[in-house]
């Protein structure tokens, strides 16, 4: 993708934020002090502007494109960045400003200046993935609502002043139909949160609702209508996580060949030797390939529902793939240190698994590529 100026600017400032503020050594002793990120980064990040870069400028918002949003999760991929920036300032920020609710504007300007954060509660035990698949349930009670469920990996809720909680108000529990999706304070009674770490040292919690209340004004879009603009947002957040694997693998690749540069066997460097050199190369089509895909991707954000699934799928799908094979052969390029907690490479392959099974892995996304293709289409080929 060619940049223009502002998105030029904007790359080059990112890069500087990583390599002044992330360093791997400022990484672990991050995740040592067992905090969830790092406060200082994300109000740097806010005095940026990053935080507001998808808000509208009349909420207070740069207003930027999703390409910018991407620019700035591809830097900051490099970097293991920890904060919730795609959690708060992507999939929460879109229902938000999409959905309309009475604290939109309070909600919006909260995530610009860094002042709010938020998390989507999305999966659920058994639900495999599906969005639709909602079990938690929301029935009504003295003009509001009782929600009730389990929510199983909520990534950023243990820093998250308000979650979106999905809830069934209507239907089966894997009808489309039926869900809505609920702004939940994080301290309501009746609400357990448990968190732990995941493989990557990501903060994630597991949700139990037990009768928790909420005023029928907490519902965000539609009721019993919610899923369309969940899997918008999802799509963008789909996009951000994309393009932070392809910084994590460009990143990958950079420190395995000064690796293959430095290393010495037998009084011979061992990027001499032809076949490693032929794996390096691997690694670098693996990584234009990723980058291509995230182009089409973020092509086709704002398409009709079935041409944007098509393309977040296969974007998704094989990015996926990209990331794994990228991470698997640094890390045997480095040879047994490559599997130690000291070096950063081991790092960014936990990373980037994580973000291969993040909204779904590719197995799940090439299913739904599959049933989006099946699609029945207009004379213009379009999907109806």
């Amino acid at each position: 993708m060619a940049l223009n100026p502002e998105q030029r600017m904007l790359k080059d400032g990112v890069e500087r934020f990583v390599r002044e503020r992330c360093r791997f050594e400022d990484w672990r002793k991050s995740v040592a002090s067992g905090l969830a990120f790092d406060p200082d980064n994300w109000r740097r990040m806010a005095e940026l502007g990053w935080l507001g870069l998808g808000i509208a400028e009349q909420d207070g918002g740069i207003g930027a494109t999703p390409a910018e949003t991407l620019l700035v999760m591809e830097g900051l991929g490099r970097g293991l960045v920890r904060e919730p920036f795609v959690g708060t300032c992507v999939l929460a920020m879109h229902l938000v400003s999409r959905g309309g609710n009475a604290l939109r504007q309070e909600l919006l300007a909260g995530i610009a200046d860094g002042s709010m954060l938020l998390a989507t509660a999305l999966g659920e035990p058994d639900a495999r993935f599906n969005l639709n698949y909602v079990n938690t349930r929301a029935r009504p009670h003295a003009g509001g609502f009782l929600l009730s469920g389990d929510k199983s990996w909520v990534p950023g809720a243990s820093t998250a002043q308000w979650l979106i909680v999905p809830a069934r108000t209507a239907g089966a529990v894997d009808d489309r139909r039926g869900i809505s999706l609920f702004l939940v304070p994080a301290t309501t009674p009746g609400l357990q949160r448990t968190d732990f770490r995941g493989p990557d040292h990501q903060h994630v919690s597991r949700l139990a609702l037990t009768g928790v209340r909420v005023e029928a004004s907490a519902v965000i879009g539609q009721l019993d209508d919610g899923l369309p603009l969940l899997e918008h947002a999802v799509d963008h957040a789909i996009a951000a996580r994309l393009a932070e694997a392809c910084g994590a693998m460009d990143a990958v690749c950079a420190m395995t060949l000064d690796y293959l540069k430095t290393r010495k066997q037998f009084g011979v460097m061992i990027g001499s030797f032809q076949v490693l050199q032929h794996r390096m190369v691997d690694m670098a089509i693996a990584c234009e390939e990723a980058r291509s895909m995230l182009d089409l991707a973020m092509q086709h954000l704002d398409a009709p529902a079935a041409e944007r699934r098509r393309a977040v799928s296969a974007a998704k799908a094989r990015i996926g793939q990209c990331g794994l094979y990228v991470g698997h052969q640094a890390v045997q390029l480095h040879g047994g240190i490559g599997c130690s907690d000291e070096l950063a490479v081991s790092h960014y392959l936990k990373r980037l698994a994580m973000i291969e099974v993040s909204y779904g892995n590719s197995d799940y996304h090439r299913d739904q590529f599959m049933q989006a293709a099946r699609l029945p289409r207009d004379d213009a080929g379009v999907a109806v």
